[in-house]
C-alpha cells in the first residue's frame, strides 16, 4: 500500500505547475494538481495570451490609417467595436484553457479545482475539507498585482480585470512604468483613451537598455500619452458621476473615468500554510529555492513566479519541466538564467538579450556599441516619423557579442532568433560575415557601423 495518497502534488496549475505534473506524470509519477481558479494560469486566461490579443487589435488603429498610403479605400471614421474584440478574445481564452485542461487530464494528472494549503511537509487540506498527502509537494501558484494602500485604491482596477471592461474608458490613468504599465498604455492609446501614466521616480522599464527605454518614451510622447514623474500616489476620490479624481505628490490632481494599478506583482503565498512545513521565504514573500528549485523544506519545491527569480512564462515552463527531469525522470537538469530574451510589446515593441550597455560597460569595463537608427520601409511609405533603433554591445577584445537591444515594428519576433547568437557566444564578425536579407529590417542586425 502506497505511503501517501500522492508522489507528487502541485499547487497551481499555471504555466510552470502544468508543464511539472504533465512531466512528472509522464515519467510515471502518481500526480494531482490544485487550481482554484482556472487551469492556465496568469499568462493564459489574464496576462500574456490575451494581452498579445489586444496588442494585435490596437495595432489595426494605425494599420488602418497606413493602409491609405498604400492605395486602401479606407474611411476616414473605422468604427471600433470592444465587445466584439473582448468576446472574441475570451473565447480564445477558453479554448487554450480546455486545450490545457485536456492535456493534463490525458497524462493522467488528476485536477482538483479547489484551494490547497499546506498543513505539514507531506500534508494539504482542500477547500472543500478533504486531506491529502503526497510524497513531494510543489508550489505554483504565481503572483497577483500589487495594489498601493492609498485612500480610495479600492477604486481602481488591475490587469486581471482590463479584459472584462464593460467599454473602454474615455480617460485613464495608469500607475507604473513598467512592461505591463506601457502595453496597456499602448493598447488604450490605440483604442482612442486619453492616457496618462505615473511613477513615483523618472525611468520607465527599469532594467532595460536606457537607449531603447529613451526611444519608448520619445515615441510614446509623439503619440498623445502623458507622463507625470515623481508621483506618489496620495489619494482617490469617486464623484457622483463616477469619475475619479487622483491626487498625487509634485503634480495636479487629475479626473479620469479609470485608475489601472500596474505597480508590480506579489507572491500569491499569503495564507498558503507553507510556515507549517518550515518553508522559507524572501522579505517579498516568494519561496526561497535552491538551484533546483527545492525549499527549505526538503519536500517541497517551487517554480515560475512565486519564486520571484525571473517572472516570465517561459522560465516557469523551464522550472517545470527542470522539477519533473530532475526528480521523476533521472535526468538531473538546472535552469540557465544567462541571455534570457525579454520583449515589451509596447507601441512600438521593444526587446533585449544580455547585457545592457551600462550593465556592460560595470561588468567588462571597456565595450563596443554599434547602432543603426532607421525608418522601416513601411513607415516611410505611409509617413510615419518613428524611427527604429538596433543596438549590438560586443565585449572590446573579444567582439563577443554581450548584448542586442532593439525597438521598432516585430522587434520580438526578429530578437528570438538573434538571441540564439547572442546564447551561443558569437562575435561581430560572426553577424558580418552574414549576408543581409534584404529588404527587411532584420538586415540591419548584420549592417551595424
Amino acid at each position: 500500500m502506497a505511503k501517501y495518497d500522492y508522489d507528487l502534488f502541485v499547487i497551481g496549475a499555471g504555466s510552470g505547475g502544468t508543464r511539472a505534473a504533465r512531466v512528472s506524470a509522464a515519467h510515471g509519477a502518481r500526480v494531482a494538481v490544485a487550481e482554484e481558479y482556472r487551469v492556465g494560469g496568469t499568462c493564459v486566461i489574464r496576462g500574456c495570451v490575451p494581452k498579445k490579443l489586444l496588442v494585435y487589435g490596437a495595432h489595426f488603429a494605425e494599420d488602418l490609417k497606413d493602409a491609405r498610403r498604400f492605395g486602401w479605400k479606407v474611411p476616414d471614421a473605422c468604427e471600433f467595436d470592444w465587445k466584439c474584440l473582448q468576446e472574441n478574445v475570451l473565447a480564445e481564452v477558453d479554448r487554450i484553457n480546455a486545450a490545457y485542461t485536456s492535456t493534463l487530464e490525458s497524462h493522467g494528472v488528476e485536477i482538483i479545482p479547489e484551494r490547497a494549503v499546506v498543513t505539514g511537509p507531506h500534508s494539504l487540506k482542500l477547500a472543500g475539507g478533504r486531506e491529502v498527502t503526497a510524497e513531494r509537494i510543489l508550489i505554483a501558484v504565481g503572483a497577483r498585482p500589487h495594489v498601493p494602500s492609498c485612500p480610495g485604491h479600492e477604486h481602481g482596477i488591475t490587469s486581471n480585470d482590463v479584459f472584462h471592461l464593460d467599454a473602454i474608458p474615455k480617460r485613464i490613468l495608469i500607475a507604473g512604468a513598467g512592461y505591463i504599465a506601457n502595453e496597456f498604455a499602448g493598447i488604450f492609446n490605440e483604442f482612442g483613451s486619453k492616457v496618462t501614466l505615473i511613477n513615483r521616480t523618472d525611468v520607465i522599464l527599469r532594467g532595460y537598455d536606457e537607449s531603447i527605454r529613451d526611444r519608448l518614451l520619445q515615441i510614446s510622447m509623439m503619440k498623445g500619452l502623458d507622463f507625470r514623474f515623481h508621483a506618489d500616489f496620495e489619494g482617490i476620490t469617486k464623484g457622483k458621476d463616477g469619475c475619479l479624481t487622483v491626487k498625487m505628490s509634485n503634480h495636479e490632481p487629475i479626473t479620469v473615468d479609470c485608475v489601472m494599478f500596474a505597480t508590480g506583482r506579489v507572491p500569491n503565498t499569503d495564507g498558503l500554510g507553507l510556515d507549517t512545513a518550515g518553508v522559507d521565504l524572501d522579505d517579498k514573500g516568494a519561496v526561497v529555492v535552491d538551484a533546483d528549485n527545492q525549499s527549505s523544506c526538503k519536500s517541497i519545491y517551487a517554480v515560475g513566479d512565486v519564486t520571484n527569480r525571473v517572472q516570465l512564462t517561459p522560465v516557469a515552463i523551464r522550472e517545470g519541466q527542470a522539477f519533473a527531469d530532475s526528480v521523476y525522470g533521472n535526468k538531473p537538469t538546472r535552469v540557465d538564467y544567462t541571455n534570457i530574451p525579454s520583449a515589451v510589446f509596447s507601441h512600438p515593441p521593444m526587446a533585449g538579450v544580455g547585457l545592457t550597455e551600462a550593465e556592460a560597460k560595470q561588468k567588462l569595463g571597456t565595450v563596443k556599441v554599434y547602432l543603426s537608427d532607421f525608418r522601416a520601409m513601411k513607415n516611410v511609405l505611409a509617413n510615419r516619423n518613428e524611427r527604429c533603433l538596433y543596438k549590438m554591445v560586443c565585449e572590446a577584445e573579444t567582439d563577443v557579442v554581450v548584448g542586442l537591444h532593439m525597438i521598432g515594428p516585430d522587434a520580438p519576433e526578429i530578437l528570438q532568433a538573434a538571441a540564439i547568437a547572442v546564447k551561443a557566444g558569437l562575435t561581430k564578425q560572426d553577424f558580418d560575415d552574414t549576408v543581409a536579407l534584404h529588404p527587411s529590417m532584420a538586415e540591419e542586425l548584420v549592417l551595424l557601423r
